[in-house]
């Protein structure tokens, strides 16, 4: 469990830097690496999409960039590699929560972690891609802590892996030591891959939390090849009574003000204090609702988790709750409509995991 003293006084970069350096250290014995030579085909100027050259190398055993430079070979941008990852976006920004809150939680949705296949299960019943996609090119927009790079990656397809944030250093910390793995610090506005070059593309629990939700869904398409395949999801919208019924839409207006560390200290309190009492709620006919209601991510009788681990669960999710700079649900209607303005065939969206889920085909 994540102990309070390692958050006070402290500033967001330092709790992630922190963070951080304990999965590093942590997968040092393992000889963990990143960004090979190689990769660098996989990415492009974001500006002007030509190719990137990579340069001021500092490399290990001759073929895993630990630190450099990407030049454009066109307009001249220069772009970071930092600790294996290229970096495309400043290190802080709008989604410095989910930087801090997957740093803190960098395993806690992991299947080898909970030793129930919770990830995996969601990622193919949400996909509905095969287990094997050896010689495919997989795109991941939005990987958080990693929980779905690495069920990506069990499919042996290339993934390249992208997030906005600082999670993607507890995605390298987990899933660095994969060959057939590119992570990047990206923004899905101005994604630094060419367009027209991936089989597979999926965003989980990602686009509700952008700054324009129909602009960043409105990007993904065009990084498929002909034929390629998407998968989406989104929160679903509540209207009327139901809306006010989610009672994080009444709080969300002063949390997400509060510095993110600040925040993250409260909500571990909060919720390590009402646990008890939620244990007992939760025997009562609607007691998971009434918890959500009181704003803990009570997740008993969903999941087969033991009870430390759903108490992080519900640590973690209250704050993912509580936190983001944006949270904007959307209708079935709406995402139908952005499915098919984007002339995707093979189109099904549906209420499923996550609120809405939708899938199409490039034609």
């Amino acid at each position: 469990m994540v102990a309070d003293n390692r958050l006070k006084g402290c500033r967001l970069s330092h709790v992630v830097e922190e963070a951080t350096s304990l999965f590093y250290s942590k997968s040092r014995g393992n000889e963990t690496k990143f960004m090979r030579k190689d990769h660098v085909r996989f990415l492009v100027c974001p500006g002007c999409k030509s190719d990137l050259r990579l340069t001021e190398i500092a490399v290990t055993e001759d073929t895993y960039v630990e630190t450099g430079q990407l030049i454009c070979e066109k307009c001249k941008s220069e772009y970071p590699i930092i600790r294996h990852i290229p970096r495309f976006v400043p290190l802080e920004n709008y989604a410095s929560s989910f930087g801090l809150e997957w740093g803190l939680h960098a395993k806690t949705q992991y299947d080898s972690y909970s030793g129930v296949k919770i990830s995996e299960k969601r990622f193919f019943e949400e996909t509905r891609w095969p287990r094997n996609l050896a010689g495919q090119l997989i795109l991941e927009v939005g990987s958080g802590s990693g929980r779905f790079t690495e069920q990506a990656a069990s499919t042996n397809g290339m993934v390249v892996s992208m997030d906005y944030s600082s999670a993607v250093e507890a995605n390298y910390a987990s899933n660095g030591k994969r060959e057939n793995v590119l992570i990047v610090q990206g923004d899905v506005y101005r994604m630094p891959f060419r367009e027209e070059y991936f089989d597979k593309l999926f965003c989980f629990g990602v686009i509700q939390h952008t700054p324009d939700v129909h602009k960043a869904f409105q990007a993904l398409p065009h990084f498929l090849k002909r034929g390629g395949e998407l998968a989406v999801d989104v929160y679903r919208k509540l209207t009327g009574i139901w809306r006010l019924s989610v009672t994080k839409y009444w709080i969300r207006p002063i949390t997400r003000r509060i510095s993110p560390s600040l925040l993250y200290r409260i909500t571990n309190k909060y919720v390590k204090f009402m646990w008890p009492i939620s244990k007992l709620i939760s025997r009562l006919p609607y007691g998971g609702t009434i918890n959500w209601a009181l704003l803990v991510a009570d997740y008993r009788g969903l999941y087969d988790l033991n009870e430390d681990i759903l108490l992080e669960w519900a640590i973690l999710d209250t704050f993912d709750m509580l936190s983001p700079a944006y949270d904007s649900p959307q209708s079935l209607e709406t995402v139908k409509r952005w499915f098919e303005e984007a002339e995707l065939t093979n189109i099904d969206v549906h209420y499923g995991y996550n609120g809405i889920e939708g899938r199409g085909k490039k034609r």
